[in-house]
Order: structure tokens, then C-alpha cells, then sequence
């Protein structure tokens, strides 16, 4: 069914908007996937600030070239889902991989991220990376070690200067007292 140039318009618009909006854009070979299968994987997406559309290959590649971006051409064939990263992509890219792992309708053939294409593989490899949150606690975690090193020594000198002290205190005490007893 062809649909009108307004709508064609629309579309053109509406795929620029999300490809600005996005870290970076994958594309997936969905052919065979049922509705019901196409809708959860949208929603597994959705929970991960990602979306899916089922994107006209031709609207797609104007939409890229009006903003600038190298559309992948060799990608761009056939049955296309794009998912839009608009969040963190490698969670993004962790669903997609999972998910073509577990239906083999649905295939990964490529991506972008921001203006450099993706490969199958690199998709696989940008999925293994930590999120965003992770590597904000593995980076205070580096931060704060040296610091808890710095605070053990100085408290450990301290207990030993006061240790010290102490036997002295201690000492003198004791030297009092003897000269009492005898």
C-alpha cells in the first residue's frame, strides 16, 4: 500500500527527530517475528530509554542525509527494524543481542554510533560494555581506595604516637609510685 507524501513528510520528520535524540541507532532483520513477539521486544526496549520502529528504508536514508549523517546503505535492505538509543547504548545493544540469541528471526545487522558505523560484531562488543552507572561505581571505587590507604596510615600513625605517649605516661607513673612504696 503507498502511503501519501504528507505521511511520507511525517515519517522523514519524525525519524530525524529520533535519530538526534540517539547515542546511537541499530539495525535488526526482523523478518517472520510475530506482532506479539515484535511488541515485547518494543517493550524490553522502552524499559532500557530505547525504541523500536519498524523504519521505511528509503524514509530513513533521507532523514540521515538531511541531518548530516552517513546513511549505511549496505545495511539498509530488506525487513528493517531501527532501534533508537536514547539512553545508554550499550544496554540497548545488550537487549538487541540477547534477544536475537534468543529468536533466530530476529537478526542483527548492523548500527551507528553517532556517526560511525557498527558492524554485527561491534554491536556484540558495545553489549558486553558496563552501563553508565557501573562505571561510575568502579570509578569511585579506584577514586577512593588510594583514599582509605591515606586515611588507614595517618590513623595507624596517630594510634601508634598515642601508644607511645601512653607507655610513657605509664612509665612515669609507675616511677612515682616505687620511691611511695619503699
Amino acid at each position: 500500500m503507498a502511503i501519501s507524501k504528507e505521511r511520507k513528510d511525517e515519517l522523514v520528520g519524525e525519524y530525524k527527530e529520533l535519530l538526534q535524540q540517539s547515542s546511537a541507532i541499530f539495525l535488526t532483520q526482523y523478518g517472520g517475528m510475530s506482532v506479539k513477539e515484535l511488541e515485547a521486544l518494543r517493550i524490553k526496549l522502552g524499559d532500557a530509554n530505547g525504541r523500536i520502529n519498524v523504519t521505511k528504508n528509503t524514509l530513513l536514508r533521507i532523514a540521515m542525509e538531511e541531518i548530516d549523517r552517513m546513511p549505511p546503505h549496505a545495511l539498509l535492505n530488506g525487513q528493517v527494524a531501527t532501534s533508537f538509543a536514547l539512553g545508554e547504548a550499550p544496554a540497548l545493544a545488550k537487549i538487541l543481542v540477547e534477544q536475537a540469541k534468543a529468536n533466530d528471526k530476529l537478526k542483527i545487522v548492523g548500527g551507528m554510533l553517532g556517526d560511525r558505523p557498527l558492524t554485527p560484531a561491534e554491536v556484540e562488543a558495545l553489549a558486553t560494555l558496563p552501563s553508565l552507572d557501573q562505571l561510575r561505581a568502579q570509578i569511585l571505587g579506584l577514586i577512593s581506595a588510594p583514599a582509605q590507604g591515606i586515611v588507614s596510615a595517618v590513623t595507624n600513625g596517630v594510634r601508634q604516637v598515642v601508644n607511645v605517649l601512653d607507655a610513657y605516661a605509664k612509665k612515669d607513673e609507675n616511677v612515682a609510685a616505687e620511691p611511695a612504696a619503699a
